[in-house]
């Protein structure tokens, strides 16, 4: 299955304490669709992932390459004998998933006054960060167009 055919992505942003898990669908005016998003515990991720994966039926699950994401990833191929799991580049989601929390949240207050850039966002992003993930494989590396 190619990139470009997986119209339904759970993608798993791993790391060492927590992941970040979402599941994204390309809409058919060629948009992105978010239809889950969450953080789980780095124990618990490999059996989140599964049952996100028999509620959602993703056409595809993605898993950004970390060092954090070694094991996890292992015990993924594992479960789903292999198929249907793609470890890709996971460089600038953070960035980017910070970016998309203030889109989602926007800032109010002195946080307005300040560049988003300088600041953190309160909360873990890493849900965000698996919903870039997904959004780079559904467009190929490009954004989401909408």
């Amino acid at each position: 299955m190619s990139r470009m055919a997986a119209k339904r992505v759970l993608a798993i942003d791993p790391g060492s304490e927590k992941c970040g898990l979402a599941v994204v669908e390309r809409a058919a005016e060629g948009c992105c669709r978010l239809i889950h998003r969450e953080i789980c515990a780095a124990e618990d991720v490999v059996d989140r992932a599964l049952e996100l994966r028999a509620e959602h039926r993703p056409d595809l699950m993605v898993m950004g390459r970390s060092a954090a994401g070694k094991l996890p990833a292992k015990r993924l191929r594992e479960a789903v004998n292999g198929s249907g799991l793609l470890v890709v580049d996971e460089h600038g989601t953070t960035i980017a998933a910070r970016e998309r929390y203030w889109a989602h949240h926007p800032r109010r207050g002195w946080r307005r006054l300040l560049p988003a850039t300088l600041q953190a966002p309160p909360v873990p992003v890493d849900d965000f960060a698996a919903v870039v993930i997904a959004e780079r494989v559904l467009f190929d590396g490009r954004p989401d167009p909408c």
